[in-house]
C-alpha cells in the first residue's frame, strides 16, 4: 500500500496541478538592479558550505521519492546530477524502508553521488508510531547521510485516508533524537510553513537547521484530493488548498529572530530568480522539487540541464545586483518590498 501512495505521490504531482493557491509571497519583492555593478561576471562564486560540506551553489533538491522501482530511477537521475553540478540533495520519506527493508535500495544514491551533501528523511510523527531512534539511524547510516530531515505534515496526515495524526508529546522525542543522532536534525515543513514561534520550540531541543518550506509550491491537501475516492472527503481537502503561511513570512520572522541559525528555504521555488530572492531575504540553502523532477523522469542529463541552466541565472542575478558571494546576496539594499 505504502509503495502505491508513493507512485500516486508522484503522477499526481506531475499531472495534476497541485500548486498551493496561497502565494509564496516572491510577487512582493523584487531584486534592486545594480547599473553599476563594479564586479565582474566572472567574479561571482555562489560556492557555499553547509554542515561542513561545500556547493557549488547553495542549491538543495528538495526531498521527493524513494520505495519504488520509479522512484529509485528517478532518485538516480537526481544524485547523478546533484554529484555533477555540486548542489545538495534531500530524499523522499524514508518509512517505506523501514516496513519494507527490501525497498532499502531505492534509496541509496551514493554510489552515483559520493561527494554530495545528503540528508536522509523521516516524518516526526512517526516517531509517535514506533520509529525509534535506532531507526533513524539506521535510515541515516543505510544511505550515508550527512543530515536527517524530520519532516511535519499534520496537514497531509489528517486529510490522507492512511493518516497519522497523532502529533502529542514530540517534543521530548524530538529532544531525544537530536541528542543521540550521529548527524544533525533538520526540521521541515511540507508547504504549509514553520513560524518562528514553532521555530523557537525545535532550536531548543536540538534542531540544527529548520526548512521553512512554506506555501507557494506544492499542496499535499491538494495531492491527496487526487487520490481520494470519497467526494465529501475531496470536498474536505479542497479547502485546505490556500492553507499555511507564505514561505518569505516565515524566512524573514525567522531570520529576524535568529540572525545565525542555518534556514532552508521552500516553497514555490521555479527559477533561479527566485532562488536569489530567497538568498536574499537571508535563506542559506534554497530547495526547489517540481523543475527537477519533471527533468528527472526523461533523464540524467535533462536534469543537469535544468540545474545549469539554475546556476546561470543566479549568477547572473548575483551579478546584476553587484554581489560577488552568497554573503553579497544578503546585505541590505538588494531586495526591495513593492506590496
Amino acid at each position: 500500500m505504502l509503495p502505491k501512495r508513493k507512485d500516486d505521490h508522484i503522477r499526481i504531482s506531475l499531472k495534476e496541478d497541485v500548486q498551493s493557491r496561497q502565494p509564496n509571497g516572491l510577487d512582493r519583492f523584487r531584486l534592486h538592479p545594480a547599473p553599476l555593478p563594479e564586479i565582474s561576471l566572472e567574479d561571482v562564486d555562489l560556492s557555499h558550505s553547509v554542515f561542513g560540506k561545500r556547493l557549488n551553489a547553495p542549491l538543495l533538491i528538495s526531498s521527493m521519492t524513494g520505495g519504488t522501482k520509479e522512484a529509485e530511477a528517478i532518485n538516480r537521475r537526481l544524485a547523478e546530477t546533484a554529484q555533477h553540478c555540486g548542489i545538495a540533495m534531500g530524499l523522499g520519506s524514508q518509512r517505506a524502508m523501514i516496513e519494507h527493508p527490501e525497498l532499502t535500495h531505492t534509496y541509496q544514491v551514493r554510489k552515483f553521488a559520493p561527494d554530495i551533501l545528503l540528508f536522509a528523511n523521516i516524518g516526526a510523527v512517526q516517531l509517535n508510531y514506533g520509529i525509534t531512534t535506532a531507526d533513524c539511524q539506521k535510515i541515516v547510516d543505510s544511505v550515508e547521510a550527512d543530515a536527517l530531515i524530520l519532516h511535519f505534515n499534520p496537514l497531509q496526515e489528517a486529510i490522507q485516508p492512511e493518516g497519522n495524526t497523532n502529533f502529542r508529546t514530540l517534543l521530548p522525542k524530538i529532544e531525544k533524537l537530536c541528542s543521540t543522532l550521529s548527524v544533525p536534525v533538520i526540521a521541515k515543513e511540507v508547504g504549509s510553513g514553520i513560524d518562528w514561534i514553532a521555530a523557537e520550540k525545535l532550536i531548543n531541543v536540538g534542531i540544527q537547521a529548520i526548512d521553512i518550506a512554506g506555501t507557494g509550491g506544492t499542496s499535499w491537501a491538494l495531492v491527496e484530493m487526487y487520490r481520494e475516492k470519497d467526494p465529501s472527503r475531496k470536498h474536505i481537502a479542497a479547502a485546505f488548498a490556500n492553507w499555511g503561511l507564505p514561505a518569505t513570512e516565515c524566512l524573514i520572522n525567522l531570520r529576524k529572530h535568529h540572525r545565525e541559525f542555518p534556514i532552508f528555504a521552500s516553497g514555490g521555488v521555479r527559477d533561479g530568480i527566485d532562488t536569489v530572492k530567497y538568498l536574499a531575504l537571508g535563506a542559506d540553502l534554497v530547495g526547489m522539487t517540481i523543475p527537477f523532477l519533471q527533468a528527472a523522469i526523461h533523464s540524467s542529463e535533462a536534469c543537469v540541464q535544468v540545474t545549469e541552466e539554475i546556476i546561470e541565472t543566479i549568477r547572473i542575478a548575483s551579478f546584476l545586483t553587484g554581489s560577488a558571494n552568497i554573503q553579497d546576496l544578503q546585505k541590505s539594499g538588494i531586495i526591495e518590498n513593492i506590496s
